[in-house]
Parts: C-alpha cells; sequence; structure tokens
C-alpha cells in the first residue's frame, strides 16, 4: 500500500514549479488573423496600474475582470483573442483579431483594431516593441505577387524565409512603418492552427528579445569615449612607472582612485543591461533554430538578417563590458605598483631614521661614559672631602698618624672604589634592559 502523498513534508513551491511549464502555453491561431504583439518595460508600481488598466478592459467589455494578477493570462472577447504576459523586466500584450477574412487588406486593420477606443493609449510602460503579423492563406503557384507584399510594407527592403520545411513564408522588413509598428506577414501553405501558433510565437519572442537585448547598445556607445579616456589617463600612468620616473605618488593614487571609481560607477550602471543583453541574444539564437529556415531566391533569411546585424551589436557590448574588466585589472594592478613604491620609500625612510637614531644613541653612549668619568671624579672628591674631616676629627680627638699620609693613601682607594661601583649599577641596568 502506498503512502498517501499529503503525509509527507511537501516542499512549498512544488505546485508553482509544476505550473511553471505550462504558464504559458502557445497559440492556437487559425488563418486568417491579424495579431498585434506589444511588449513595455515596466516598474513594480506601473505593473500594478496595467493591471488595473487590464481589469478596466474586462468591464467595458461588459466581462467580469480577473481577480489576481497571474504570469500570464488569456482571455476572449468575441473575435478579439488578448493575452497578457509578465516577463522579469517587461510585460507584453498579444492582440488577436480572428475576424479576418481571406479577402482582407494586409495591415489595414489589425490586431488592436477591435479595442475599445482610448484604452491602449492609457497603457503604462515603456513600448520596446510593437509590431503586427498578419496570418493569411497563401496563393498556389509561384511567388507571382512580390510586389504586392513588397507594397503592404510600404517599399522597404524584405527579409524573407521558408520555415518548417517549406510550409510557410515568412516576409518582414524589420523596420518601423508609418505607422510606428513594425509588420510580420506569414503565408500559410500547409500548417495546422497548432503549428501557426507556435511559428507566431516564435516571430513575437524573436523580435521582442531582439529588442531588448539591444538595449544595451546605446549605452556601450555612450560609455566608450569615457572608457577611451580612462585607458590613456592609465596608460601615461603605468608608462611613468615603467620608466621609474620621479612622481607625486599621492596624487598617481589620487588619480587611480578617481579612475577605479568611474569604472565602478559604469559597471554598476552596465552590468545588469550587459548581462540580459547576453541571455536576451541566446534566447533569439535558439528561437532561430527552431524555425528551420530555408532560403528563398534573393532574400536574406531571417537568421541570416540577424547573424549580420544583431550579433556584432551585442559583440560589441560584450566588447564593452570585457574592456571595463580588463580597466578594473590594469587599475588594481597599477594602484599595487604605486602602493609597493609607496611602502619602499617608507622602508628606506625607516632605515634612514634607524641609522640616524644608532648614531644618536652611539652619541649618547659616549657621552655617558663622559659623563660617568665625571661622576666618578665629582664623588671621589666629596667622599676625599667627607674623610678628611673624619680623619681631622679623629686626630682631635687624640689619635696620633699622619693625616697626610693617610689622606693620600686613601684618595686613590676611593677612586677605584667609587669606579668600580659605577660600572657595577651601569652593567646591572643593561642586564635589566636584556631581559626585557
Amino acid at each position: 500500500m502506498n503512502l498517501p502523498l499529503n503525509q509527507l513534508d511537501l516542499h512549498p513551491l512544488r505546485s508553482e514549479l509544476y505550473n511553471e511549464l505550462h504558464s504559458r502555453p502557445f497559440h492556437v491561431l487559425p488563418c486568417p488573423a491579424q495579431v498585434t504583439h506589444i511588449a513595455l518595460l515596466t516598474t513594480p508600481e506601473q505593473r500594478a496600474a496595467q493591471f488595473r488598466h487590464w481589469q478596466d478592459l474586462h468591464i467595458m467589455l461588459g466581462v467580469d475582470e480577473p481577480a489576481d494578477d497571474v504570469s500570464c493570462y488569456e482571455a476572449t472577447f468575441g473575435s478579439l483573442r488578448i493575452r497578457r504576459e509578465m516577463h522579469m523586466e517587461f510585460a507584453s500584450y498579444t492582440f488577436i483579431n480572428l475576424d479576418a477574412g481571406d479577402g482582407h487588406q494586409p495591415f489595414q486593420d489589425t490586431g488592436i483594431s477591435s479595442l475599445p477606443k482610448g484604452w491602449l493609449e492609457k497603457l503604462t510602460g515603456t513600448v520596446v516593441a510593437a509590431f503586427h503579423i498578419d496570418l493569411q492563406q497563401a496563393k498556389n503557384g509561384p511567388e507571382s505577387d512580390l510586389a504586392q507584399i513588397r507594397a503592404c510594407f510600404e517599399g522597404e527592403r524584405l527579409v524573407g524565409s521558408s520555415p518548417w520545411e517549406g510550409k510557410a513564408r515568412v516576409w518582414g522588413s524589420f523596420k518601423l512603418h508609418s505607422d510606428g509598428f513594425g509588420r510580420f506577414m506569414v503565408l500559410n501553405r500547409d500548417m495546422s492552427d497548432s503549428q501557426l501558433g507556435r511559428l507566431t510565437q516564435r516571430l513575437m519572442e524573436i523580435e521582442t528579445y531582439r529588442l531588448m537585448s539591444l538595449l544595451s547598445l546605446p549605452l556601450a556607445r555612450e560609455m566608450t569615449p569615457s572608457l577611451n579616456d580612462m585607458d590613456q589617463q592609465l596608460a601615461v600612468v603605468t608608462q611613468s612607472l615603467a620608466d621609474n620616473r620621479d612622481i607625486n605618488e599621492r596624487e598617481v593614487l589620487a588619480e587611480l582612485t578617481n579612475i577605479a571609481a568611474r569604472i565602478e560607477a559604469f559597471r554598476a550602471h552596465s552590468t545588469f543591461r550587459f548581462s540580459a543583453t547576453r541571455a536576451y541574444h541566446k534566447l533569439v539564437l535558439t528561437r532561430l533554430e527552431e524555425l528551420r529556415e530555408d532560403e528563398l531566391s534573393g532574400h536574406l533569411t531571417i537568421t541570416e538578417f540577424m547573424t549580420r546585424r544583431l550579433t556584432p551589436a551585442v559583440e560589441t557590448c560584450e566588447s564593452v563590458k570585457d574592456r571595463l574588466e580588463d580597466l578594473s585589472r590594469r587599475v588594481d594592478r597599477a594602484s599595487d605598483m604605486v602602493r609597493t613604491r609607496v611602502e619602499l620609500a617608507i622602508q628606506s625612510q625607516n632605515q634612514q631614521l634607524l641609522s640616524s637614531m644608532d648614531r644618536r644613541s652611539k652619541i649618547q653612549l659616549m657621552m655617558q661614559h663622559t659623563v660617568e668619568g665625571l661622576s666618578v671624579v665629582a664623588i671621589s672628591y666629596y667622599l676625599v672631602g667627607l674623610l678628611k674631616l673624619a680623619l681631622d676629627s679623629a686626630y682631635d680627638a687624640g689619635f696620633d698618624f699622619n693625616k697626610s699620609l693617610v689622606l693620600g693613601v686613601a684618595i686613590p682607594v676611593v677612586i677605584i672604589l667609587v669606579f668600580v661601583g659605577v660600572r657595577l649599577v651601569h652593567h646591572r641596568f643593561i642586564r635589566l634592559a636584556r631581559r626585557q
């Protein structure tokens, strides 16, 4: 008998982890259809305002509004289907017009044509991606309507391919058109509704992630002149150290500290953006591989276009990021060299100071010996004086002796005893100093 699962200690995120893989299902799209996709950079405050605006749309269309804000929510209002998806730093809205007829004019009506007037204009956030995708059934026979397709893109140069073993034709210009939106056209040859939905989803992700990955390019271009200046300053400092010039270490360290602070400010401002660029670029490459494109004669495929245009831009951002890291390491090495010079200078000064102190100690020792000699003479003089007083007292008391002879013999004895006593005291202090 199996143990009931509810008696085990379940991880609190277990259900969320299971649901994560199914939180954003693929679209199932009929053909023809008109799709509009909008991606907006959002702050937490803007996300809350967007959700309230999303609830207002339901009220305006006479449908019960959602109570909870989820990562992916899809609703159908008659012939209008809307999906709202929340990502790490942006929110995306997909508007699908399911009422497009076989004879509709591409991009005359779009996925947002059925929205209530004024609702889209009040949507908060910063628009990054906004484009239309027109889905229609391909005509039989050769590609004889290429001129008409180009007219739908206002004469812009086309990028086209035949994905998924020729089951569809995809056209795009990767440019903004007169309405401010980008445009794609999908001509369905032999795809089911689910396959068409997955292809459309791939196109939306490629275009959105492409634009998100390019957000760091202006930042990289803006930083490059400052990096050039700092690189030149660092080269001058390093060359002066290599030439062993006399420099003001304090000023050089202040300059290196200023460069290091500017580099750290750039890194703090750009690290997330550059890392996001790398992540979005990988997603774009993954989605391009999933298209399995075949070439259309005379046109670049989407993969070729991205490889030629997007990859160099991403590599530029990567090079600026690597340059920041390289400059940071070089500044650290130059600072270490300057600090080493300062430490060597301090050690040299300390050595000179110790030598000076040693000379002074020797002089003090010589002066001390001189003072000891004088002190022996002085002490001996006072002792001899005391001895003379004692001899006078003894002579006056009746002792008969030659005072001059006794005093003359006592003088060298007193001097010798005083000298020995002073030396004993001197050696005693030396022994005490050595013990410490």
